[in-house]
C-alpha cells in the first residue's frame, strides 16, 4: 500500500476551503440578527430615517416616547440658537463696605478649578489684599428649583443644579485608611471634601454635593483655598444671600470656554449637570429676574413651537432624566435636521465615524439619534426604544445604516 502524498492532501484540502467558503460566510450572515428588523419587531420602538427631506425607513414614528438623554440635543440647539456659539457665561464679583468679597452666579456650568484660579488672578489685579469674608448670592435661581427625574444617589450624574457651582457640584476624592486627599491637583482639598472623603469607601471616590445649602458651602471653601493660595487673607466668615445693596463690582469673570465648547463635552458626555444649568438660564437669556423651573419648561416649550413647529409633545427637564419627557422619532429628526449647522459639536461613534449622534439611556430606555453618512452624504435618524433591549443595538442600527 502507497503513503498517501501529504502535499497532494492538504491542496486538496485547501481548494475545498476555498469553494465552501463563500457558502459558509453566506450562512453567518443570514444568521446573524438584522438590526433593523430587531427594531421592527418591538412594539415599544420607532424609527425614522430621513434623506432630502424625505422619509426612507419610517416605523412608528409619530409615537411620542421617553428620549432620554436625547433631550440634550434640544437644550443644546435651543442654547446655540438663542445665545450663540460664541457667548460666554458671566460670574460678577463684588466688594462691600465692609471688605466682604461678594460672588453673584448666573448659571455658569463650566466654573472648574481653573476658572477659579482666573478669578482669583483678576480680584488680586484689582488691589485686593485681605477680604473679611465671603459672601455667595446664587439667588438667580428661585430656592424651590429642583430636577425632576434627579434622584439621590451619590452619582455625579445626580448633582444638585445651582446658579453658582464649582467642579459641577462633584467632588473627586481619594481615600487611603484615614487619608483623603484630592484626586486632583488643581482642587485643594476643603473641609467638605475631607468630610465627604471619610464618609466614602477606600480608593477613589467621585460623588455629588447632593443638595444647595452644600454645594454653596463647598464653593466658598474653594474659593477661600484659592484666595489664600494667591496671597489674599480670607476672614473667617461666610454667607449666603443677596450682594447688599452700594457693594462695588471689582470683576466680571468671563469663562474661559465659549458656549459651543461647553456643549460639545456636555454632548459627549452626557453631562446632567451642563444640560439642566442650560435649560434653566435660557428661561432668562439676559441673566435678569430669577429663573424658576415652571419658567423653564415654559421657555423650551415656547421654543420648540415656534421653531421647530412641534405639536403633542412634553418637556419636562433639559437633561432628560425626567420620564414625563415625550417626543416622537419624527420630532427628533425635525431637531436633528435643524441641528445641522452645529454638527460638528455633535459626539461620533466610537469606531465609525460614519455616525455622529447622541445616546440616551435610562432603566428600560435606549435612544439614539443623530446623523449617518449614506453614499457620501449625512442623513438624520431617530430610533427610540421603551423597553428593555441590548444596550448595544442602537449601535449596530446606526452602523447598518450608515452601510
Amino acid at each position: 500500500m502507497k503513503t498517501p502524498d501529504l502535499a497532494r492532501i492538504a491542496h486538496r484540502r485547501l481548494w475545498l476551503a476555498a469553494l465552501l467558503l463563500p457558502t459558509l460566510l453566506a450562512s453567518t450572515v443570514a444568521a446573524a440578527p438584522d438590526p433593523l428588523a430587531q427594531v421592527k419587531g418591538l412594539g415599544q420602538a420607532s424609527l425614522l430615517v430621513k434623506e432630502h427631506g424625505q422619509d426612507v425607513i419610517a416605523y412608528q414614528a409619530d409615537v411620542p416616547r421617553v428620549p432620554a438623554s436625547t433631550m440634550k440635543v434640544l437644550t443644546a440647539f435651543a442654547a446655540l440658537e438663542t445665545l450663540g456659539r460664541d457667548f460666554r457665561f458671566r460670574t460678577d464679583v463684588f466688594q462691600d463696605a465692609d471688605d466682604w468679597l461678594w460672588i453673584k452666579g448666573y448659571a455658569d456650568p463650566y466654573l472648574v478649578s481653573e476658572e477659579l484660579d482666573r478669578m482669583v488672578a483678576a480680584i488680586g489685579q484689582a488691589g485686593v489684599r485681605r477680604v473679611a469674608g465671603i459672601g455667595l448670592d446664587d439667588g438667580f435661581f428661585s430656592p424651590d428649583v429642583e430636577i425632576a427625574g434627579r434622584s439621590s444617589s451619590n452619582n455625579p450624574y445626580d448633582a444638585p443644579v445651582t446658579a453658582l457651582a464649582a467642579n459641577f457640584n462633584t467632588l473627586n476624592l481619594v481615600r487611603d485608611g484615614d487619608r483623603i486627599r484630592s484626586a486632583e491637583p488643581q482642587t485643594p482639598l476643603t473641609a467638605t471634601g475631607r468630610r465627604f472623603g471619610q464618609s466614602g469607601p477606600a480608593g477613589k471616590q467621585r460623588v455629588n454635593l447632593r443638595e444647595r445649602d452644600i454645594a454653596l458651602r463647598y464653593f466658598g471653601e474653594l474659593l477661600a483655598a484659592k484666595l489664600e493660595g494667591a496671597g489674599i487673607q480670607v476672614g473667617e466668615g461666610s454667607r449666603n444671600g443677596p450682594v447688599p445693596a452700594g457693594a462695588r463690582r471689582i470683576h466680571r469673570h468671563a469663562n474661559s470656554r465659549t458656549l459651543a465648547e461647553m456643549i460639545e463635552p456636555m454632548l459627549k458626555h452626557s453631562n446632567n449637570f451642563i444640560a439642566n444649568a442650560l435649560f434653566l438660564r435660557l428661561a432668562e437669556p439676559e441673566g435678569r429676574g430669577r429663573v424658576s423651573m415652571v419658567a423653564a419648561r415654559q421657555r423650551m416649550t415656547d421654543f420648540a413651537r415656534r421653531r421647530l413647529g412641534w405639536r403633542d409633545f412634553a418637556i419636562d427637564d433639559g437633561a432628560g432624566l425626567s420620564r414625563a419627557n415625550r417626543l416622537s422619532a419624527r420630532q427628533l429628526v425635525d431637531l436633528v435636521e435643524a441641528f445641522a449647522p452645529y454638527r460638528d459639536l455633535m459626539p461620533e461613534q466610537d469606531g465609525n465615524p460614519s455616525v455622529r449622534a447622541k445616546t440616551g439611556t435610562l432603566r428600560g430606555v435606549s435612544c439614539y439619534a443623530g446623523y449617518v453618512r449614506r453614499q457620501g452624504e449625512w442623513a438624520s435618524f431617530a430610533l427610540l426604544i421603551n423597553q428593555p433591549v441590548d444596550y448595544n443595538l442602537r449601535r449596530r442600527v446606526a452602523s447598518g445604516l450608515a452601510r
